[in-house]
């Protein structure tokens, strides 16, 4: 049986041509490859959550059409992590003229160099191999990117170097996509690019053909093009001219997640978390809906700018605080292992005043007090979830289920639940409440003990946020008490 050839062996253009290499455009190669996929059952958009049944399937068939693509999306939704991924449906290894500045193919050459070189070499021009790792560049367009940048100009240095007349090709400097010749080549935030930088990428999306300057040159270059862009930053930044946007073949609107599980998967997934926090830290699902309710209520909220979106960010990083918070906490209290709080979900604020663009009511507002109502939003939310709404339950007929705890409340009690109690005081603190314990073991008998224990400090917050009790913020936690008391505290404060 004939030995199998490794094609890293293979070193000169006769070698190549004895193993039968067939040349395909990078197009070409991904469809194929993504056909092999589909037929196998395999992904190569492996860690994307919540896109199977809306972005994926247009991505595939965007790909099958040998198109151009740009993805539209806000904020944290993807697109650069879609683009990156799209690497897997290259091939592993790709022959190239060995010191190529394009990645010419050895049976198709393209530059001046590598024609001059196979034409003094013959079959003995020697080949090397570019893997698929190294077939991906990508481009932040900023305003100041040129078009030598992109495209490429004269180099002088060169010119006077090698004792060149300023018409002869060889003396042209190559930008990063002809660079990326036979490669996927990526641009972010196309709109921030310039109209007239925008304008030179014309003839290479739609002819294969690059200009530069006044030479009579002709490369049909191999690109798969990415774009990404926000679609709402048009007006504030920029937009993208109508004729580059023609010629781009497909374009595909990426979203948000569509549900809270596909949300939670994403921010799990994304979160950078020790071994040593996961060991030591429970974070329990209520708090993981929590996180993920306070970017719904952003997204949703008056005081943030929506055209420019509540990026996932927000709640990778929140969860990553979350963490932190709860594992400073058991640091400092001599604790070895904890749970995590609703308290510590106000550890978080750092994580949402960063990520929220605030319109100009927001701005007024002031972006902690605004993160502060973020929360205090959420937990109203989830807690409505969990249990009754406290409004409708004080106009029923039945029996007020919050009854024994607001009447404990009414007769002078107070708790404070502070942010570095260690875990045997936080539990006795909030088993002082009269009826607490009893309404959640009731509502959720089969809960494991710490769940209980988190659900009973969601009903103080809860009942607070519906100004059933009164919240009042300590300078390391919070004190509950009866409403009316609260409303004298806060006179005297005044």
């Amino acid at each position: 049986m004939a030995k199998k050839t490794n094609v890293l062996e293979i070193k000169t253009l006769k070698a190549l041509k004895d193993f039968g290499y067939q040349s395909r455009s990078v197009k070409e190669e991904m469809r194929a490859n993504l056909i092999n996929s589909l037929k196998a059952g395999t992904n190569p958009f492996q860690g994307i959550q919540g896109y199977d049944d809306t972005v994926i399937p247009q991505l595939q068939t965007a790909i099958l059409s040998r198109h151009n693509i740009i993805l539209l999306g806000l904020r944290g939704q993807a697109k650069t992590r879609i683009a990156r991924l799209m690497v897997n449906l290259l091939d592993e290894y790709i022959p190239v003229v060995e010191g190529s500045e394009i990645n010419d193919d050895p049976l198709e050459p393209l530059s001046r160099f590598a024609i001059d070189l196979i034409n003094d070499l013959g079959d003995n021009t020697p080949i090397s191999w570019l893997h698929r790792d190294a077939r991906y560049t990508e481009k932040l367009a900023t305003p100041d990117v040129s078009v030598a940048d992109l495209i490429g100009d004269v180099d002088p240095i060169k010119a006077a170097t090698l004792k060149m007349h300023y018409n002869d090709e060889r003396v042209i400097h190559f930008g990063l996509i002809p660079r990326s010749n036979r490669c996927l080549f990526v641009i972010n935030e196309l709109p921030d690019l310039q109209a007239r930088i925008q304008v030179s990428l014309f003839n290479i999306l739609q002819e294969g053909d690059l200009q530069i300057r006044g030479f009579k040159l002709r490369l049909p270059l191999d690109v798969q093009f990415v774009f990404t862009a926000n679609p709402e930053d048009y007006t504030n930044r920029g937009s993208i001219v109508t004729p580059l946007k023609d010629r781009i073949d497909s374009q595909i609107l990426t979203h948000y997640p569509k549900t809270l599980e596909l949300a939670k998967k994403v921010t799990t997934q994304e979160a950078k978390i020790t071994p040593e926090q996961r060991k030591n830290i429970v974070v329990s699902e209520l708090l993981l809906d929590l996180i993920e309710h306070i970017a719904l209520e952003a997204r949703s909220s008056d005081w943030v700018d929506q055209k420019s979106g509540v990026s996932a960010r927000l709640t990778i990083s929140a969860l990553e605080n979350l963490y932190s918070a709860a594992e400073r906490r058991m640091l400092l209290s001599g604790d070895t292992k904890t749970h995590a709080r609703i308290s510590d979900v106000f550890g978080v604020l750092p994580s949402i005043t960063g990520k929220v663009e605030l319109v100009y009511e927001g701005e007024l507002e002031g972006s902690q007090n605004v993160a502060q109502s973020l929360i205090g939003k959420a937990i109203r939310t989830l807690f409505t979830e969990k249990f009754p709404n406290p409004e409708k339950a004080k106009k029923s007929k039945k029996e007020n289920p919050y009854a024994l705890i607001l009447n404990w409340f009414n007769d002078g009690y107070s708790i404070s639940t502070l942010n570095l109690s260690n875990e045997e005081n936080y539990i006795n603190t909030l088993l002082t409440v009269e009826g607490l314990g009893e309404l959640v073991k009731a509502t959720y008998p089969k809960l494991p003990e710490y769940e209980k224990v988190i659900l009973m400090e969601l009903v103080l917050h809860g009942l607070a946020e519906y100004s059933q009790l009164s919240k009042h913020p300590l300078v390391k936690g919070f004190e509950f008490k009866d409403l009316m008391a609260g409303m004298f505290n806060i006179a005297e404060d005044n």
